[in-house]
């Protein structure tokens, strides 16, 4: 037993402490380092004089203040509010771009509509018609710019995922490099450097940051995972992950796992952190807004194009379209992609849109499903429902949703080929003007009836309008009633006497004075006839089996032999009810009226991107933050047990250094009795 041995103890054990605390002071700011305490443990006593003496103290061990629970809440919370960020910050340049006056389509769309309304009041006003066509390319344009920002942002989301797959290649390298560090430095103990520990900690929750991972600890070696089980990490091997086209979709990046030389796809599986973030915005805000502009501008240019097809130019001609035509070979070969792994040859599909109003936002599924028929298809939609089986061979072809499927021709399909199908993606980008000359914008109505100026009763009607409208699609048919419409008028519609049961009959005349027609009406109420023209050619001779139809409503009582005669309006510069016509489409349901929906019209449409848009961007500033608020909460519960506290240290080292000195003087001490008995011999 020495009283020097034991002070010399005490010091050690006090300059360990000192030295221990000096380095929490100096990593204070390291992010992820963890506190650390010394311990201390009491030498053997000694047998001395029937008693037992101390001979000290000896510094046992140095230890990493850590709480596995607390850090992985910060863990979880990282990847969470990572996760929240990345979606906030994209969906917020969408919300400002469709919602800014000056960048979305609100004011171009109210503005066009309201130059109609002015061409409409005075459909002979060439500078009213030419201002419409001006302001038809500025929305054309704005369609096209919107579209633009928003396939940037995809191609910006592609190249970030890009370089954060290189990030979380560094990271889970690390790890697994730390696990074997961790694993040499334990040998056959239970510890392990705390600096290493905490730099694998770090790394844990850097890569949290990027993608949502879980990290679980067996015999001192960390596995890291997917929330969903992938494995990234296991022991010292590293997983690499990698952003490549996904398969379906060549312009969308996926992110795939490549291990033991195998390819998973972890697109739909990966959640939290800036990785699932990204793809979580792309498939629930960007894709669905890109869809839905595409179908805006679908429905826009089809039912503007339709309507003026059924009226008249400044001319005497039926209307030709102002916008380009929707269904162009560019357009429908755009509208499908084949998948990766179809069989080589392969073809494409054939997308053309048959009703604008039916249209849908969702992308759709086609694979070729039965072996014995290469002709059968099942379809599946975006959202999970199923829409069947189809025959690709049946005439006409299958329509679903508002849209035709048809094989393009050049190549066979074979069982298993599939293909993703995007009928309103590109219809954004799509849309143009077509038409440039003013004179050629149908304002008027195609038929025009006149009253004789011999009649004498109180009788009116309403002007003719076609039962049927015009098929602007419809080809050489479409050209030929047109023609037929415009050789076979006028007609004569001539009243006979009041009869005594109260009916009032009439008789339909050709242009010849022919009889084509009879029937009869109630004098005094609304009377809606349908009359029926058999077709004539330009030189007056009747077309076999052909005829169109004509509406009009017969109101007050006629006199016997009054008549109104219906002729083709080729005269009626004027007339603007074909105009009117086009203006009720500013509110007239012609968007998402499938699936049994009411729908609703081309500006309430574009309402309802901006509002649907607006609300994911709110939702997601109200994620942020809560997200944020957790994060805080769990960091700060992990630093206030595993964090230097300064004011704690500075009061520790004051107990250390008093320690210390304690310790130097028991030293002294022994030197002194030392001294004292050298003297005395």
């Amino acid at each position: 037993m020495s009283l020097l041995s034991i002070g010399m103890s005490g010091l050690n054990a006090a300059q360990g402490s000192l030295s221990v605390l000096s380095n929490n002071i100096a990593n204070v700011n390291t992010p992820g380092y963890s506190r650390q305490q010394t311990t201390q443990n009491t030498n053997a006593s000694n047998p001395f004089g029937g008693v037992y003496i101390g001979s000290g103290t000896t510094l046992a061990d140095v230890r990493r203040v850590y709480n596995e629970y607390l850090d992985t809440a910060y863990q979880n919370s990282t990847a969470l509010n990572n996760d929240a960020k990345a979606y906030l910050d994209q969906v917020g340049a969408v919300d400002k771009v469709l919602s800014d006056k000056t960048t979305g389509l609100s004011s171009v769309l109210s503005s066009f509509f309201a130059t109609l309304q002015t061409a409409a009041s005075n459909p002979s006003d060439l500078s009213a018609r030419q201002l419409l066509v001006t302001n038809a390319q500025t929305l054309s344009s704005r369609f096209n710019a919107i579209s633009t920002q928003l396939t940037q942002q995809k191609e910006t989301i592609n190249n970030q995922l890009s370089s954060m797959s290189d990030q979380v290649n560094q990271l889970t390298a690390s790890i697994a490099s730390l696990n074997q560090q961790i694993s040499q430095a334990q040998g056959s103990s239970n510890s392990a450097p705390a600096n290493l520990l905490d730099s694998r900690n770090e790394a844990v929750r850097s890569l949290n940051e990027l993608i949502g991972v879980t990290a679980t600890e067996k015999n001192g070696q960390f596995s890291v995972t997917t929330g969903s089980g992938q494995s990234l990490v296991e022991g010292g091997i590293s997983n690499k992950i990698s952003a490549a086209p996904s398969k379906t979709d060549n312009s969308q990046y996926t992110i795939q796992l490549d291990m033991n030389g195998t390819t998973l796809d972890l697109g739909s599986v990966i959640s939290g952190g800036s990785i699932g973030g990204l793809l979580r915005y792309r498939s629930d805000a960007l894709m669905p807004a890109i869809n839905e502009l595409g179908r805006i501008a679908i429905a826009t240019a089809d039912t503007l194009n339709n309507q003026l097809g059924q009226g008249l130019d400044l001319n005497g001609d039926f209307g030709v379209s102002l916008f380009k035509d929707i269904n162009s070979a560019a357009a429908i070969a755009s509208r499908s992609q084949g998948a990766s792994g179809n069989s080589a040859g392969a073809g494409n599909l054939n997308v053309t849109i048959k009703d604008s109003s039916q249209l849908s936002t969702f992308d759709y599924t086609v694979t070729f499903s039965d072996k014995t028929d290469p002709n059968k298809i099942t379809v599946l939609r975006s959202d999970g429902k199923a829409m069947g089986t189809f025959d690709m061979s049946a005439t006409p072809p299958p329509t679903l949703d508002g849209f035709t499927l048809a094989l393009d021709g050049k190549g066979s399909m074979a069982f298993g080929d599939s293909f993703k199908v995007s009928p309103t993606a590109t219809g954004a980008s799509g849309i143009g003007v077509a038409l440039t000359d003013a004179n050629k914008l149908a304002f008027a109505g195609p038929l025009a009836g006149t009253s004789s100026t011999t009649n004498s009763g109180t009788g009116t009607f309403t002007q003719p309008a076609l039962t049927v409208p015009l098929d602007i699609h419809g080809g050489t048919d479409t050209a030929q009633l047109r023609a037929g419409i415009e050789n076979s008028m006028p007609v004569k519609m001539v009243f006979g006497k009041p009869a005594a049961d109260g009916t009032q009959s009439y008789t339909i005349n050709d242009s010849k004075g022919n009889p084509i027609g009879t029937g009869s009406i109630i004098p005094g109420q609304g009377n809606k006839i349908t009359v029926d023209v058999p077709m004539r050619d330009a030189s007056g001779a009747a077309i076999p089996g052909k005829s169109f139809k004509f509406d009009t409503t017969v109101n007050g009582s006629p006199a016997d032999g009054d008549s109104t005669t219906f002729a083709f309006n080729s005269g009626g510069k004027s007339d603007g009810r074909n105009a009117q016509e086009l203006l009720n489409l500013q509110t007239k349901a012609t968007v998402g009226m499938g699936d049994g929906n009411a729908g609703t019209s081309l500006v309430g449409a574009n309402s309802k991107l901006v509002s649907t848009v607006g609300a994911k961007a709110s939702q997601a500033g109200v994620d942020t933050a809560a997200t944020g608020a957790l994060l805080s909460a769990n960091k700060e519960a992990r630093n206030s047990v595993s964090g230097v506290n300064l004011d704690d240290e500075a009061g520790d080292m004051i107990k250390f250094q008093q320690y210390y000195t304690a310790s130097s003087q028991i030293i002294k001490a022994a030197q002194e009795t030392f001294t004292t008995l050298m003297n005395a011999l």
